[in-house]
Parts: structure tokens; sequence; C-alpha cells
């Protein structure tokens, strides 16, 4: 045992020093495209055997005779392991080889994705998912840690939602993919299972593509670090000696801020999976086609990327790097872009559904990638970064997420998907209270 945790250590920094200018610039060069295009290919991987469920969901019920309150108790199970194993693996990650760490956790998700076509019982079903959920856990930490240690901070709003883009390149392509996969079933070609099986596939030949690129930080390969060759110093510095625990005390668990951001992402969390895992099921009873909803649904993620990239651009261009502005202000119109979708949504008003659909995907990737990413790096130390967006994570997903299945499957199926939505638009409302306490914190460490 002692050998295999060593085996995923973080690596000891090279003997061998660059010091030649020209070799530096160029190694750092081709090594941060080279980490960058791994980490985003490979988390796109990760949402392709993490999200199939959701397109594929009308389906997959159907097949296995499951009701919407035992999709709700699936998602609900899934989403706790995943917030708890977000938290566990930030800590690790901190100290991890990120190369092996990501590696590993998609190896591990793409084998349990063959599980699923044999499984007919839902306590069987409950267990393999929040299994998947718990090594799917495994994705985001090591990605936390190698865009602040490859990335200088006034370009990581930038390049962090450019790489949280990925998510929804994932979403939107496990969304055409499933549409397809159910198309040549209805055809007569392929099982219901290949929902599963074909993203498995993919993500065994994909975890050994990050094996092979990834890098854990620049001193392993002879390079100095981000902030002193970029001449841009980090927001936060740690102060003294301090052991793992004392970092994770400090800057994690007592700092207020990481608190406020953490219970905004729990809101956040909810109206995410609350539109992209209902969606369908929403549509299906406003009379959508069954080929037609997994499409309108991959609007979402579609849009959800340019509206990533833009919060993270005008929060470096517009606001020097903070945050708190640009998620006020896309919280806002996410509001208006929910209620507008549970008006208009239905096949006598495709064209404003779609308007909504991927309003909603455009507005709440904003937040959902400043604010438990870039916002969370700024407000804490980069020895801690990964363990304070795993910490948001843990919140967003055992409470958030956990929420947005069992808890709305209750409302829809108690009232009705007015009250659904409703509960939506106010979580909105919600998480912009929580990200507004940290707007005098960001000036202050702006000003700093």
């Amino acid at each position: 045992m002692s050998k295999l945790i060593d085996y995923f250590k973080e690596p000891p920094e090279s003997a061998h020093k660059l010091t030649n200018k020209a070799e530096i610039v160029k190694t750092y060069r081709l090594m941060r495209i080279k980490v960058f295009f791994g980490m985003y290919l490979g988390y796109v991987v990760y949402y392709l055997t993490r999200k199939n469920l959701s397109p594929g969901i009308a389906l997959f019920s159907h097949e296995l005779k499951v009701d919407v309150i035992e999709l709700g108790i699936i998602a609900s199970v899934g989403h706790v392991v995943y917030g708890i194993g977000k938290f566990l693996s930030g800590v690790l990650a901190d100290k991890a080889d990120m190369r092996k760490f990501m590696a590993l956790g998609l190896l591990l998700s793409s084998l349990v994705n063959f599980f699923y076509g044999y499984l007919v019982s839902i306590w069987a079903l409950v267990f393999f998912w929040g299994l998947n959920s718990g090594v799917q856990s495994m994705g985001f930490p090591p990605v936390a840690k190698g865009l602040v240690h490859w990335f200088s901070p006034s370009e990581r709003g930038t390049k962090w939602t450019l790489w949280s883009s990925s998510h929804t390149l994932g979403a939107f392509l496990v969304g055409q993919l499933v549409a397809l996969l159910i198309f040549l079933y209805h055809q007569g070609y392929i099982g219901w299972q290949s929902i599963f099986y074909v993203p498995g596939v993919i993500g065994l030949l994909s975890s050994f593509f990050l094996f092979k690129t990834l890098c854990d930080r620049p001193s392993v390969v002879g390079l100095p670090p981000v902030e002193d060759f970029f001449n841009d110093p980090l927001p936060l510095k740690k102060e003294g000696e301090l052991s793992q625990w004392q970092t994770l005390v400090k800057y994690v668990f007592a700092n207020k801020f990481v608190w406020y951001l953490s219970f905004a992402y729990i809101f956040i969390y909810l109206i995410r999976f609350g539109t992209l895992d209902w969606a369908v099921l929403f549509m299906d009873e406003r009379g959508v086609g069954k080929v037609q909803n997994p499409l309108l649904w991959s609007l979402m993620p579609l849009f959800g990327m340019p509206g990533g990239i833009m919060a993270g651009y005008l929060s470096d261009k517009l606001f020097q790097g903070r945050c708190t502005q640009i998620n006020i202000i896309y919280m806002l119109f996410l509001a208006l872009s929910i209620w507008g979708f549970y008006l208009f949504a239905g096949p006598d008003h495709m064209l404003l559904s779609s308007i909504c659909i991927a309003g909603i995907g455009f507005f709440v990737d904003g937040p959902q990638n400043l604010v438990g990413g870039v916002q969370m790096s700024r407000i804490t130390v980069r020895e801690a970064t990964s363990a304070a967006c795993g910490f948001a994570g843990f919140f967003s997903y055992a409470f958030g997420a956990t929420s947005s299945g069992i808890v709305l499957a209750w409302i829809t199926q108690t009232y009705s998907w007015r009250e659904t939505y409703m509960v939506l638009v106010a979580s909105c409302f919600i998480a912009i209270f929580f990200i507004a306490l940290t707007w005098k914190q960001e000036f202050l460490v702006s000003k700093n």
C-alpha cells in the first residue's frame, strides 16, 4: 500500500534547472499548450462517461421501468458521493501527481460504465451510479492544481473559463452522441446499453492519453514558477512554514469568504442541475419530440461554452480579474432565462424555447466557472486552491445538486413544474446575496 501511495505522490522538482532564457520561453510555451490541451480534452471525456444519462434519461427510465422519484434517488446519491469525493480529492490533489490522479479517475469511470447495461435492481443502479460519481470526483481537483501552477494570476480568469468550456463541450457532445445512439437503437442497429458502452470505450482510450500528456507543475521539467517567469505576483501567499493541515485550516476552513462562495455555489448548482437534468422530462411532458428533445437540450451546454469564456474575459478586462460584478450580472439574466423557458417551452414555441434554453446555458456557466474556480483561487493561497475548490464542490453537490434531484422531483410530483421553476428563479437571487459578500475582499486583494 505504501508503494501505491508513493506512486501517486507529487513528483520532485527536476535536478536539471533550465537557465537559457530562449529555452525556457520555448519550453514554457510548448508545455502550457500540451498541459492545457490534455486537461481540456480529458475533462470533455470525463463528461462523456458521467453525463450520458441526462440526455438518455427518458429511454433509460422506460427500459428499466424507473419512475421519477427513483431517478431522483439515483441522482441525489450520485451528487452526495461526488460532493464528498470532490473535497477529498481536492485535499489529495494538492499533494498528488495531477497527471496520474486525473488519468486514474477517468480509467475507473470508464470501467464502471460497462456495468450499467447489466443492472436491473434500483439499488444496484444507485450503487454503481454512486461509485461512478466517486471516481468522477477525481477529475476537477488536479485540473485546479494544474491551472494555478501553469498560468499566472492576471491571465487566470480567461484561461480558467476557457478550460471550463470543456465540461459544456462534453455535455454538448454527449447530447449529440446519445441522440445518435438513440436513433440507431430505434432503427434496430444497436441496444439501448450503447449509451454507456460507447462513452466507456472512449474514456478508456483517453485515460492513457492523459497519462502521457499531463505534467504536474513547471518545476518538474526544470522551469521556474509561473509567477516568477511572467513577473505576476500571486494575490495571496502562504505565511510561514505550515503543514498541509495547518494550511487547510487557515486558508480554507477559517476563511469566511470561502464559506460565502461555497454557499453561493449551492444555489448555482441547484440551478445548473435543476435545469440540465430535468429539462428533457419537462420538454417531454410539454410535447417535444423524442429526437428533437435531446437536440434542444444540447443547446444549454453549446451556449454555455461562449457564456463561460465571455465571463472570464470580462472579469479580466473590465474588472481587473475580480469576479463579483460579472457574476451578479450573469445571475440576473439567468433568472430571466429560466422563467422564460418555463413559460414558452413546447412544440408551439420552438424558437422561444431554443432562445431561453440557450440563455440558461450561457448565463449559468459564467458563475459556475468563476465562483468555484477563478474567484476561489483569488481568495486563498495556491497551496490550498484544490482543497478550497473541492470544499466549494462538496457544498455544490452534497446540497445544491442533491436538492436538484430528490427535492425538485418531490416538488414537481407534489405540486407542478411551475413551483419547480419558481424555486430555481429564487435560487438566483439567493446566490447573488452570497456572491455580493465577497465584493470588498476581492477589491482589497486586487489593490494589494
